[in-house]
């Protein structure tokens, strides 16, 4: 696992909630020390939920700078939930203070922020500890908003499938109908085919 790929001041960048049927899809960027190093820090989705929020107090004690931002189902409806992914990665980058000089994103669709010049990394959240200090933000701050509506909405089940597309989240949808914080532009409940036999 590299600290950086390069050595300019350098920010990884993440994403958590792509999949959900209901949420914000939540990003973050994270600039580390050049020195730094951590043998358990890696891609968040390998990591225990109480892995996450341990590593969550190192990563903000640490990094010299770290931004996180939600963009809400509405606007995902809006632009799709690539375009708002994308967007915000631009939130958080935005936050970061100082500016990077350089953009590690993990995946490989990413539109330019500003004049910063960029690399899009495949698994890039295993590969480079920025990346998978950002996924480790975005996961663990999601999820604690998914918690939170789940006191408000609990019978879709968010504070364990935290809107991902699971029986009991389906099952919700069916007994109780959709809710402001579903994504509408989603298929929140799979469409049954007829066969003729």
């Amino acid at each position: 696992m590299q600290t950086q790929h390069t050595k300019l001041v350098e920010c990884g960048t993440d994403e958590a909630g792509r999949g959900c049927l209901a949420g914000p899809v939540t990003a973050a960027a994270v600039i580390f020390p050049p020195s730094y190093s951590h043998s358990l820090l890696t891609d968040s989705k390998k990591l225990t939920a109480k892995q996450r929020t341990e590593l969550r107090k190192e990563i903000e004690q640490v990094a010299i700078a770290y931004g996180i931002a939600h963009v809400l189902p509405e606007r995902i409806d809006e632009i799709n939930i690539l375009n708002a992914s994308i967007e915000a990665m631009h939130l958080a980058i935005e936050k970061l203070n100082p500016k990077p000089e350089y953009i590690l994103v993990d995946g490989n669709r990413f539109t330019p922020y500003l004049d910063i010049p960029h690399k899009c990394m495949i698994k890039g959240d295993a590969r480079f500890l920025n990346i998978a200090a950002a996924s480790v933000l975005a996961k663990t701050e999601r999820d604690d908003f998914m918690k939170t509506l789940h006191s408000k909405s609990p019978h879709y089940g968010w504070d364990t499938n935290k809107g991902y597309p699971t029986k009991k989240h389906r099952k919700g949808i069916r007994s109780f109908g959709v809710s402001q914080w579903h994504r509408k532009s989603f298929t929140l409940l799979p469409t049954q085919r007829q066969f003729d036999f």
